[in-house]
């Protein structure tokens, strides 16, 4: 991937993830959702936008019908704010990365020895 779609990338997330924080007032939407990568096609046609989503399988899934639905409206608000010649479409992906490396740190916890708590030498309280 070249520096100038790294840059786009990242001006894409922010933009999005400010569009999803101040403009958005979809009830499907009420958990917390973080736009945690977006893949541009070399053209710039189209973007991939990677969302994680809190909450239960219903509730992501609601969250992801939500944002499928409104892509026509993150693109015409993309247009208004980031001067590119092309704003690609967006189709949006679950990112459940964060899940897992959730349970993967769960997993190390549980199988790490508990820490030893520090001893106290006597006459010291």
């Amino acid at each position: 991937m070249s520096r100038r779609t790294e840059k786009i990338n990242d001006l894409l997330r922010d933009e999005l993830s400010g569009l999803l924080l101040l403009e958005v007032r979809d009830p499907r939407l009420g958990g917390i959702i973080s736009v945690t990568r977006v893949e541009s096609a070399p053209d710039l046609s189209n973007a991939r936008v990677f969302i994680s989503v809190m909450g239960d399988a219903a509730e992501q899934e609601a969250a992801m019908k939500a944002l499928t639905a409104g892509a026509g409206f993150f693109h015409r608000e993309l247009k208004k704010r980031v001067l590119m010649r092309r704003v690609p479409f967006l189709s949006f992906r679950l990112d459940t990365s964060i899940e897992k490396a959730q349970d993967v740190l769960s997993l190390i916890k549980d199988a790490a020895p508990p820490a030893a708590a520090p001893e106290t030498p006597a006459g010291q309280a």
